[in-house]
């Protein structure tokens, strides 16, 4: 039986899977139904400094974006950090901790950019037994207004500033939580390692206007006819996020930066792809807040299954196997040819493949008079929209021509072996690659 258990920067938890510092993680009550349903550890809703109190709006906090069959893909939300008491939230944290001593417990923290204000909080947070702090740099709506958030997380010099005072008053990890609403990743996450953080984490929410109400030409949603802009979540955002992570798992000078990676995270594979791409674990929220806390019973039983299938023992064997076939474009092997092929036995005559091809693509797909449809190699790049927009699984597929045919497209040989590719300037393995 494969063993989930996690060691995140000295962190330990049963399995990989946290919930984020959201709605999810706001109160004791919460959490305890999050630990015992089975998550590994949480990040506690972002707490700020004593002071004015957070208000939040009392109107709808959520907007969505939503498929075909009314499945949530994205949530917008306006909400901001916690709105409860400071010492409310110290409180329950350290019972919290206390009770659950193998779980994770992070404390989410967004105070002002001043060495005063972080000075007087960490110590507190210290007392609370909790196994690190997560630094918010990436709130996009409210907080960022005010000068922290993603204010802080656009402005590499500020993020290692406020790494340096975290790393000097508070003795356990520090994770700084990137915003993903910047130009490249990289540079902030260089800033923080600068800084002297254990990790980062990211992503954090984009950037965005979901819906506009066309009777009442406000955004969605909508407080008193006016709307904002919100941070985006969910399935969606989850392409940007592993790009993102990947981009900072491959960058030589940032290797070896421990990851937690966040982003639609929604099932087992989910978390699979992002610890392939070089997360040491995941954290999770717009899932749990769609389908409930249990939904960490399907993702654990799930890698548990695939570790087991592949003869894995350890989550560590999964974390950053594709960061090595991530590449930049010009180091793809031009010589590799496939064509696509239509299963007529699992072929259901729609029509959809031959609509996308013909009118938007390479018009290589043939349709007869019976409504067969049949690739036409000649005319195929194997652009792959035939089977994105097949609605049944596995009716189209691209395969590989073998190495010594003659591509009928181009009336070139396929290399045997792709030999030549071992030695192409465009490989980065080649001896001959600038």
């Amino acid at each position: 039986m494969a063993d989930l258990t996690s060691d995140f920067i000295g962190i330990r938890s049963p399995n990989p899977f946290w919930l984020a510092s959201a709605p999810p993680t706001d109160k004791e009550y919460n959490v305890r139904r999050a630990f015992e349903a089975g998550w590994g550890g949480v990040v506690w809703k972002t707490l700020g400094s004593e002071g004015p109190p957070v208000v939040n709006v009392n109107g709808p906090r959520y907007g969505a974006i939503y498929g075909a069959d009314r499945r949530l893909l994205g949530l917008n939300n306006i909400e901001l950090i916690t709105d409860r008491d400071l010492y409310t939230n110290l409180e329950e944290i350290t019972r919290v901790k206390a009770d659950y001593p193998d779980r994770a417990v992070i404390v989410s923290l967004m105070v002002p950019c001043e060495e005063g204000a972080w000075k007087a909080i960490l110590p507190l947070v210290e007392e609370t037994g909790a196994d690190g702090i997560e630094l918010n740099f990436g709130c996009p709506h409210g907080m960022s207004e005010r000068g922290m958030g993603a204010a802080v997380g656009q402005v590499p010099e500020y993020i290692e500033m406020v790494t340096r005072w975290c790393k000097q008053y508070y003795s356990k990890p520090v994770i700084v939580k990137l915003t993903p609403n910047i130009t490249d990743i990289r540079k902030p996450a260089a800033a923080a390692h600068a800084g002297g953080a254990d990790a980062v984490s990211l992503i954090n929410t984009i950037n965005s206007i979901t819906s506009v109400n066309l009777d009442t030409m406000s955004p969605e949603p909508s407080i008193d006819g006016k709307g904002s802009h919100g941070g985006y979540c969910g399935p969606a955002v989850k392409p940007i996020a592993m790009s993102m992570v990947s981009e900072i798992a491959r960058d030589p000078g940032l290797r070896g930066l421990p990851i937690s990676g966040i982003g639609g995270v929604t099932t087992w594979r989910d978390a699979a792809e992002f610890m392939a791409l070089g997360a040491g674990n995941v954290q999770v929220c717009t899932a749990a807040m769609t389908y409930g806390f249990k939904i960490v019973q399907e993702m654990i039983s799930g890698l548990s299954d695939y570790m087991d299938s592949k003869g894995m023992t350890s989550i560590d064997e999964i974390v950053g196997r594709a960061v090595p076939n991530v590449t930049d474009w010009q180091y793809l092997n031009l010589n590799y040819v496939a064509k696509a092929k239509i299963d007529q036995d699992l072929c259901i005559s729609c029509g959809r493949c031959f609509a996308a091809c013909e009118d938007t693509s390479h018009q290589a797909i043939a349709m007869s008079d019976d409504r067969t449809f049949t690739v036409i190699d000649e005319e195929c790049v194997a652009c792959n929209l035939c089977v994105n927009v097949c609605p049944v699984e596995d009716c189209i597929t691209m395969e590989a021509m073998t190495p010594g045919a003659v591509d009928p497209r181009t009336g070139r040989t396929v290399e045997a072996d792709y030999a030549n590719w071992t030695t192409h300037p465009n490989n980065p393995a080649s001896n001959a690659a600038e």
